[in-house]
């Protein structure tokens, strides 16, 4: 008997349950991919890469990214994101702290291409890559913003918040790398710098130092 009257209460529930979730996934994901596909600190940071390293050198940038995000996922998980977003000042210290890494790399890219004879890709590089597209996530406000304003508007109170929070946040992250990396794909048939003349090699450096201040003027205009 109460074996029946369990399985008639859960049954709805079971069968309403997934379509629901899914329902609120797509949701989700209408809302961010077009805000993934704009231009920002982190596309932007992605394209220089590919542009100046090729297709290796931005999939890597996409890697940093991504996990840049897994630790915006981990502070909704722990509720710091609520603390970061009622705290203005705390925000502002972030945002221009980003600005200010952006403009830092902006300057070694168009440091490297005022310079001569610099063809060979240090081995260093490969995880620089990595550790630079992760800080420019991390400190990246248009991320921060998902993960703060717009996916706590997707999670159900009545569930557990944070298996809500990860699944949205998983999709988040799987659909920044789907994008960065056909963009690394695309982009990075242009050449590696290994084949790069100097010359094209200082031009390319160039503008991919000047999207970085593009990403930079970005942030701080917001």
């Amino acid at each position: 008997m109460k074996t029946g009257m369990f399985a008639t209460r859960w049954r709805p529930l079971c069968l309403t349950m997934p379509v629901m979730e899914t329902h609120t996934l797509l949701l989700f994901t209408a809302t961010v991919l077009p805000l993934i596909c704009t231009p920002g600190p982190d596309m932007l940071f992605v394209t220089s890469q590919a542009i100046s390293g090729g297709t290796a050198a931005g999939l890597r940038a996409t890697t940093g990214v991504c996990l840049g995000y897994v630790v915006h996922s981990a502070l909704v998980a722990l509720g710091i994101a609520v603390l970061v977003a009622a705290s203005p000042v705390l925000f502002e210290a972030l945002r221009w702290t980003g600005i200010v890494y952006l403009v830092y790399l902006a300057c070694k890219l168009i440091g490297s291409a005022l310079s001569a004879n610099k063809l060979n890709l240090a081995s260093t590089a490969i995880t620089a890559q990595v550790r630079r597209g992760f800080l420019t996530a991390v400190l990246n406000p248009k991320g921060m913003m998902i993960y703060f304003a717009i996916l706590p508007q997707f999670i159900h109170p009545g569930g557990s918040v944070p298996l809500q929070a990860a699944i949205l946040s998983a999709a988040f992250i799987f659909w920044c790398g789907t994008v960065y990396t056909v963009l690394s794909l695309a982009i990075g048939r242009i050449g590696s710098r290994s084949t790069l003349s100097d010359r094209r090699r200082r031009m390319i450096e160039g503008g991919a130092g000047g999207m970085l201040i593009a990403a930079a003027v970005f942030m701080a205009g917001r």
